[in-house]
């Protein structure tokens, strides 16, 4: 199903896009994935769900008896399942880089270590995943009152991104996009104002990244900024201010000035909206997931079908 025809607005929709989502993966190969130090219930339990859904075949990369504890207080079945075992969460964001590089997974599940550990392993110079891009995060919201899929970047990777790291943060998402069946998605780079300031860095990286669009240095994709939040979601807010493009009000694509942005927009709209968000760290060869102990079932499932859907692209590639 093509993500871009999916107009469901009804704020009772129950998030059909996430189940649409998940749904699509019906019949593709479960993408072998790293499940990095699962010493926890949360995180066992998303992989035993994924599983469950035939989304991803987990190898447990942990502390075994630590991981066996975990599961045995959740009850929860995880004889069929690989485990290597390590020593600790360093050495198992480690081992599980390394059995990427090797081909033996397909994709990286964040279990109970901190973020900054797992991904420093990730990037770490010579560690086999680096494409020569930036990697970045990409949540891809279910919003009940959007007319479309909506993806936010970056919220989780990368602090205080520059111009450079910026396209490639557009880039990595745009690719995101197509593989979900969106041929060319509308990217509104955010800032608090839509006029270019030079007391405003954000504005001036978002007047170079939709210049850089219109030059071939970010492709597949209309790209415009900058634009406040208002007027990149919402057709009336954007016709107030007297603002006329291809993305404004109508965006698929949010990229934001930070990571402080970006996160706060990110909870605002799960939060308050009733937002759903999957997560994917896109930019690496492989996929990245970073589930988050507050995530619902539902998401963390729609996360793993985008893991997948990442990996059968690469299978085809």
């Amino acid at each position: 199903m093509n993500m871009a025809t999916q107009d469901t607005k009804s704020p009772a929709h129950a998030h059909l896009r996430h189940v649409a989502l998940i749904r699509r993966c019906a019949g593709l190969r479960p993408a072998r994935t790293a499940v990095v130090h699962p010493c926890d219930a949360l995180s066992l339990a998303a992989a035993v769900e994924a599983a469950r859904e035939d989304l991803i075949v987990p190898v447990l990369v942990g502390p075994e008896e630590k991981i066996r504890i975990a599961a045995n207080a959740a009850q929860l079945d995880i004889s069929s399942f690989r485990l290597l075992s390590t020593l600790h969460s360093h050495a198992a964001a480690e081992k599980a880089v390394n059995l990427a590089c090797t081909g033996e997974v397909e994709a990286i599940m964040k279990g109970s270590l901190h973020t900054d550990e797992l991904m420093h392993e990730v990037v770490r110079p010579g560690s086999g995943l680096s494409t020569g891009r930036r990697v970045s995060h990409v949540y891809l919201f279910d919003v009940p009152d959007y007319p479309r899929p909506l993806f936010i970047t970056d919220a989780a990777v990368n602090i205080a991104p520059g111009l450079a790291e910026k396209r490639d943060i557009c880039q990595n998402a745009i690719d995101l996009a197509h593989i979900l069946g969106i041929a060319e998605p509308k990217v509104a780079i955010l800032s608090a104002v839509e006029t270019v300031s030079d007391k405003l860095r954000s504005t001036v990286d978002a007047a170079a990244l939709s210049k850089m669009a219109e030059r071939g240095q970010i492709a597949g994709a209309l790209v415009d900024g900058p634009l406040a939040f208002d007027n990149a979601v919402s057709p009336e807010a954007a016709g107030i201010k007297g603002i006329h493009s291809s993305v404004a009000g109508q965006a698929d694509i949010l990229v934001v000035p930070d990571i402080e942005s970006g996160n706060m927009l990110a909870k605002q709209l799960t939060f308050f909206d009733h937002a759903d968000g999957a997560g994917i760290v896109v930019g690496a060869r492989i996929p990245i997931m970073l589930t988050s102990r507050a995530d619902p079932p539902r998401t963390r499932m729609a996360s793993a079908a985008l893991a997948l859907l990442l990996a059968e692209a690469r299978r085809r590639a």
